[in-house]
C-alpha cells in the first residue's frame, strides 16, 4: 500500500533551508478525519510550536465536514502533534538556536490509515538565497532543454 497525500506546503522549501524531517501523528476529531478523506486540508501558513513539552500545530486549515452539522470542528483550532518525549527535547534544543523553526511539509495517510504530518526543522532563507535557488533551477532547466535538443 502507498501513502495518500492530503496536503503539501509547497512554499516551505522555497522559504526555508530544510535541515531535518520528522514524522508526527496528529490528534484529530472524527469530522476532521472525514474532511481530510475528502482532501480538504491546507498547510499553507501553518507552523508548529513547543509548549510545556508538547508540540502543537497552528494555522492548519481543515475545512468543516459537509455532513457534520453540530459536531463539526473549528477549522483553525490548534492540533496536538504526537512525538516521543526524547524527540521533543531534541527539537526544543535545536529551536533554541538562532533561526530554527518547525514547519510542516506534508500531511498524509500512512499505510495504517492514520493521519501523519512530516515536520521539518528549518532555517529561514534570505532574499538572496531564494534568488540563487531560482537561478540554479532556471540554469538546470536550460541545460536539460539543450540536452534534449529542443531549441527555445
Amino acid at each position: 500500500m502507498e501513502v495518500k497525500k492530503i496536503a503539501t506546503n509547497r512554499r516551505a522549501r522555497h522559504e526555508y533551508f530544510i535541515e531535518e524531517t520528522i514524522e508526527a501523528g496528529v490528534v484529530l476529531t472524527g469530522t476532521e478525519v472525514k474532511s481530510l478523506r475528502q482532501g480538504k486540508g491546507n498547510l499553507n501558513e501553518s507552523y508548529a510550536l513547543i509548549k510545556a513539552e508538547e508540540v502543537f500545530l497552528y494555522n492548519c486549515h481543515i475545512s468543516p465536514y459537509d455532513y457534520g452539522n453540530r459536531y463539526n470542528h473549528d477549522p483553525l483550532r490548534p492540533r496536538k502533534l504526537l512525538l516521543h518525549k526524547a524527540e521533543i527535547r531534541k527539537i526544543a534544543a535545536k529551536i533554541k538556536e538562532k533561526g530554527y523553526t518547525l514547519v510542516p511539509l506534508n500531511m498524509y495517510f500512512d499505510r495504517n490509515n492514520r493521519v501523519k504530518i512530516e515536520l521539518a526543522l528549518a532555517k529561514g532563507k534570505k532574499l538572496y538565497d531564494k534568488r540563487h535557488d531560482l537561478a540554479k533551477r532556471d540554469a538546470a532547466r536550460e541545460v536539460a532543454r539543450t540536452l534534449k535538443g529542443r531549441p527555445d
